[in-house]
């Protein structure tokens, strides 16, 4: 196997070496293999992360198997292992340092009060509970206990909207809670209290959940292409990916958005859907535009037709056209 990249972490305990590892890539006959190798005080270990044919498969596993390493404190000994141009100490980080120091100073029973609140005036108000405030804020809200508007102002996710409408009771909630703040405001000395190592990692451990959805993301796209080069139909798709057929629709009218064509599955998929149904639904794109389901079906099925037959059915039917007239449409673009 030829190696083609290869570089050496090191674990740092109180200023002493706690573990060295390698991470390395290779490659023999079109296959890429990739590896994390580890040296602790009880001997070696290899555990191979990737082995296959897809470069771009490997790396998005390289990122999130690598960037969870960096969270546990590895850091490496050469430097360009990582995209070295992002910043730590930059614009934003204050705002970041904030979050890292209110996860890892917590205030549960505080937290706790502060989601029954919001819990209870989700409900009242008819909204979505992340719409009148985050789990984060809360969270910072919590630890730090604002006793005034214009300290609520200086937490991240405050503006003076929400602080109108919702400060009065937070502060209520914060002041009802006894004992000393961890520090008071203005926060500046959260910059001085979390070492940068400590906040290095915190940061690295944040990036592993968006590079695992990433790299989940990347192989359900990738599945679902390979059951469409094999002829399948959408409920191949589904069956090999595990999405609803929603779902698969949805990903397919993303492929069509990024360069992918999708048309031998939706022939295949509405082989059996009678020409007048089609025309119908064509009609009503052409008239009423495509960014809208609603206006179609109604314009293109009677009313006895949309309240007795399966409407999820005939909103996917819809979508499904929807790509063909769309590719028509830009294809009609290109060639005037």
């Amino acid at each position: 196997m030829r190696i083609v990249f290869l570089n050496s972490l090191e674990k740092k305990d109180g200023g002493a070496t706690a573990g060295d590892a390698q991470v390395w890539i290779g490659e023999e006959d079109g296959i890429w293999r990739m590896g994390w190798n580890e040296a602790t005080g009880e001997g070696e270990s290899e555990t191979i992360w990737y082995e296959g044919g897809s470069w771009s498969e490997m790396l998005h596993i390289y990122r999130h198997r690598l960037v969870i390493k960096l969270g546990e404190g590895y850091r490496p000994v050469i430097e360009g292992i990582w995209d070295e141009r992002e910043e730590f100490h930059g614009r934003g980080m204050a705002a970041q340092r904030l979050i890292c120091y209110s996860e890892l100073h917590e205030n549960e029973t505080l937290y706790n009060e502060l989601c029954g609140w919001r819990r209870k005036k989700a409900s009242a108000e008819r909204k979505a509970p992340y719409l009148i405030a985050s789990n984060r804020l809360l969270r910072l809200i919590s630890v730090f206990r604002p006793r005034t508007v214009d300290e609520l102002l200086q937490l991240p996710g405050v503006g003076e909207n929400k602080a109108a409408e919702y400060g009065a009771e937070l502060l209520a909630l914060t002041a009802a809670q006894a004992g000393e703040r961890p520090g008071e405001f203005p926060l500046d000395w959260v910059e001085r209290d979390i070492d940068d190592d400590t906040f290095r990692s915190w940061m690295y451990r944040q990036k592993e959940a968006k590079f695992r959805m990433e790299m989940e993301k990347f192989s359900l796209c990738r599945q679902a292409l390979e059951a469409m080069a094999q002829g399948g139909n959408l409920e191949g798709i589904c069956e090999r990916t595990g999405l609803e057929r929603r779902d698969a629709v949805e990903l397919l009218e993303q492929f069509e958005k990024d360069g992918y064509t999708t048309e031998a599955l939706v022939q295949l998929e509405l082989q059996d859907m009678p020409a007048e149904e089609k025309s119908s639904i064509w009609q009503a794109f052409e008239e009423l535009g495509d960014a809208f389901l609603k206006p179609v079906l109604q314009r293109a099925y009677d009313q006895e037709t949309i309240e007795t037959a399966n409407l999820d059915r005939l909103y996917e039917r819809i979508r499904l056209l929807r790509l063909s007239y769309r590719r028509h449409k830009d294809q009609a673009q290109k060639a005037g």
